[in-house]
């Protein structure tokens, strides 16, 4: 078997959907010598900021000097992204060995792509001896696959209404199985949720007799910056390299995580971290800046309070250019209507793609939902053609390409496998 085997091996088991549970993803570890039992791990929950949080708090315990796995959902070009040690991604033939060692096992007991990923990445981090390993949840928090550990912490960085058919419809729903992730005597660390969700939360901690720190309790803003209260005092968070302001209170909520947990953790280091992140985790899709001149801007908001927190750093900007323009594509359990009429003032034009993902919005639904919408909204069938162009012909303008990781993912695969020049 090779590598292209095992991913169509892999990727097949999407045609079993999510399955919200525990039982198939213990059953599968125990099968593996449940490696997830031996791993010190730190656990993220959150409807927004999940994965910038894991990779400040995974960059910030590299910077200590130690061994770090850490594992994200969804990739964007390559599935390999989804698992790395020290921001190397996991090999080939390590995905190849994993698979093949549990073929028998896969056809019998059909597990999902998410709790068989899951697990390859626990396997890997117990093998490769990791002292720490970030763990990021896929859906939810109590019913999701990695939900199996007892981390040294668990972090939760918001609270908003999504995947209502699965989470709930109320925010103290919603919370409840986030708060899920929350483990005996164990303390979570709490970013700017609703204080209907703050309170679930901090009911549920109480329960299961566990610190909790709300970001609310812990920092404050001074001036564009955010202080954070840490064991060894005020840490003062001037700026990171992923842009905008909400990105300040996901490194806070990763300094706070750390500095509480981990004994040795160091100002100076702390400091390294935060600034080191995107060399240390690679970490895409945050108002990344694809290309100065004319502006491209990659961007994964992909519900309507990750769209308020694009729009509070592209206000900075975007007056600057003669030409705004938009490609968006989303899932179709999103609020779709709020985020293009959040996003419409912004924009001279917006273009709406789509991609073979089976939960992406098509442009039909796109604009039956936007029907009486004061802008026209165009469909773009070959968006990469589109960014190509745009890169020549457009100076003083402005493209960001905003919506789902998976469509992001998708134009990304393709620039890179047409080896578009731009």
């Amino acid at each position: 078997m090779n590598i292209e085997q095992a991913l169509e091996k892999l990727f097949s088991l999407h045609q079993f959907g999510i399955k919200l549970g525990l039982e198939n993803t213990i059953n599968l570890l125990s099968e593996i010598g449940s490696p997830h039992q031996k791993l010190k791990c730190f656990h993220v929950a959150g409807s927004n900021g999940k994965g910038s949080t894991s990779s400040f708090i995974a960059s910030i315990l590299m910077e200590h000097g130690y061994k770090v796995g850490l594992y994200t959902s969804p990739h964007f070009v390559r599935f390999n992204e989804r698992i790395k040690i020290n921001g190397k991604e996991i090999a080939d033939d390590v995905i190849v060995n994993f698979i093949v060692k549990l073929e028998n096992y896969i056809d019998k007991n059909k597990p999902t792509f998410f709790e068989l990923t899951t697990a390859m990445a626990f396997k890997y981090f117990e093998e490769q001896k990791v002292d720490y390993a970030v763990i990021e949840t896929g859906l939810g928090g109590r019913l999701d696959a990695t939900n199996v550990i007892d981390p040294v912490a668990s972090i939760i960085t918001s609270i908003s209404l999504e995947h209502t058919d699965l989470l709930g419809d109320t925010i103290e729903q919603i919370a409840f199985e986030k708060a899920g992730i929350i483990k005996m005597g164990k303390p979570v660390f709490v970013g700017n949720v609703p204080f209907q969700a703050l309170n679930v939360i901090k009911k549920t901690a109480a329960v299961k007799e566990s610190l909790s720190f709300s970001l609310q309790g812990i920092s404050k803003i001074s001036g564009d910056s955010v202080i954070v209260q840490t064991r060894e005092g005020e840490f003062t968070i001037y700026e990171t390299p992923l842009k905008g302001y909400h990105q300040l209170n996901n490194a806070a909520l990763a300094v706070k995580a750390v500095s509480e947990t981990v004994l040795d953790a160091k100002p100076i280091l702390i400091s390294k971290g935060i600034y080191k992140v995107l060399d240390n985790t690679k970490i895409e899709g945050r108002y990344e800046i694809y290309r100065n001149k004319p502006r491209i801007i990659f961007d994964s908001a992909h519900n309507p309070e990750g769209i308020e927190s694009f729009i509070s750093e592209f206000k900075k900007e975007y007056h600057f250019y003669q030409r705004r323009v938009l490609i968006f594509g989303a899932m179709r359990d999103k609020n779709i209507k709020q985020m293009i009429t959040t996003l419409i003032p912004y924009f001279d034009e917006i273009f709406i793609t789509s991609i073979l993902e089976e939960r992406a919005a098509k442009f039909d639904e796109i604009t039956q939902i936007l029907e009486g919408s004061i802008l026209k909204i165009e469909r773009l069938e070959n968006p990469e053609a589109y960014i190509r162009d745009f890169s020549y012909k457009e100076v003083n303008s402005c493209l960001v390409v905003l919506g789902s990781m998976y469509m992001l993912g998708e134009i990304k695969s393709k620039i890179f496998e047409k080896k578009l020049d731009i």
